[in-house]
């Protein structure tokens, strides 16, 4: 409210100095009107954004959540079957694998053609759907080598790695990944490629670890190979036990941040060397497990026992 001043005096003087603050008063009243408006606005266009972004997350989320459900299956698919490996008649062979994600990166394999017989073991940098993927391009090529009669160790490794590394590169995926084989010729086991340590138990207990740094490199990492990809012949006689794993393994930790590592891997094969290959893969994993107890698993664990009949 405005007032009207018909003097010139201390009163008038005040007078217009109150007329003065009301204007201003009434102007900053308007615009904060109008900014609340502004403001208010603005909210309600920003909570439509919100609003829209979330339901296209969902949509993504359900998609991936589709897309790593059909990786896992297709993953899971292509492990050997439990009447292969019991047609593996030389051999007895047992085999656990649990992804830390629902797509796992690690990759084993019981590949026979004939009266060859190969068994890979491979873990790919990290996990997920890209690890998946690229596991399920070194199943799909191993197996393609091997039913094409692929019988040199050296070559199979490099043929192997020169078909993922163009893959790699078309495909533009940051991976790769440690890879061994065993060959079994009837006689020995014929060890390549570059992978966690070969445990061998003998009939009277004794333990062979055999370290395969100086077999190969990671597959994926170069298009040329064979310079590097180097061989070792195990002897494997009846009653002999092989384990092959992966570092998940190894590197499990428990609530005390203690690994399992692989003087305890050793350990409980001991424990069990006597069982069947399929006792011997589940009394292993019972004791990770065990020592794992509520911690979280971080990384995918594979675990391979082979047994001489």
């Amino acid at each position: 409210v405005r007032v009207a001043i018909a003097s010139r005096d201390e009163v008038g003087e005040a007078g217009e100095a109150f007329n003065r603050m009301a204007e201003e008063i009434s102007f900053h009243t308007e615009n904060l009107e109008q900014l609340v408006e502004e403001r208010t606005a603005q909210i309600e266009d920003a909570k439509e954004e919100i609003s829209t972004l979330n339901a296209q997350l969902q949509r993504e989320n359900r998609r991936l959540g589709t897309e790593l459900a059909v990786a896992e299956r297709i993953q899971l698919m292509v492990l050997p079957l439990h009447q292969e490996l019991d047609e593996v008649q030389a051999l007895e062979i047992a085999a656990y694998m649990r992804p830390a994600e629902e797509v796992g990166g690690d990759y084993y394999d019981v590949l026979k053609s004939g009266h060859r017989l190969k068994i890979g073991i491979g873990d790919v940098a990290g996990h997920g759907l890209e690890s998946g993927v690229l596991m399920l391009m070194v199943q799909s090529v191993a197996r393609a080598l091997q039913e094409a009669g692929n019988a040199d160790a050296v070559k199979f490794l490099t043929d192997l790695n020169n078909a993922l590394f163009k893959n790699i590169v078309r495909t533009k995926i940051d991976k790769h990944l440690t890879l061994a084989f065993l060959d079994y010729d009837g006689k020995e086991m014929i060890l390549s490629g570059q992978h966690e340590e070969v445990i061998v138990i003998r009939t009277n207990g004794e333990i062979e670890r055999i370290d395969t740094m100086d077999l190969g490199i990671p597959i994926g990492l170069q298009a040329d190979i064979s310079e590097f990809i180097k061989t070792r012949r195990i002897t494997f006689e009846k009653g002999d036990l092989i384990l092959l794993h992966t570092d998940g393994v190894t590197e499990a930790e428990n609530d005390a941040g203690e690994l399992f590592g692989i003087e305890r891997l050793c350990h409980e094969a001991l424990r069990v060397k006597n069982e069947s290959a399929d006792k011997v893969v589940s009394g292993i994993v019972a004791a990770l497990m065990h020592f794992i107890g509520s911690h979280k698993i971080h990384d995918d664990i594979t675990l391979l026992a082979v047994r001489h009949r």
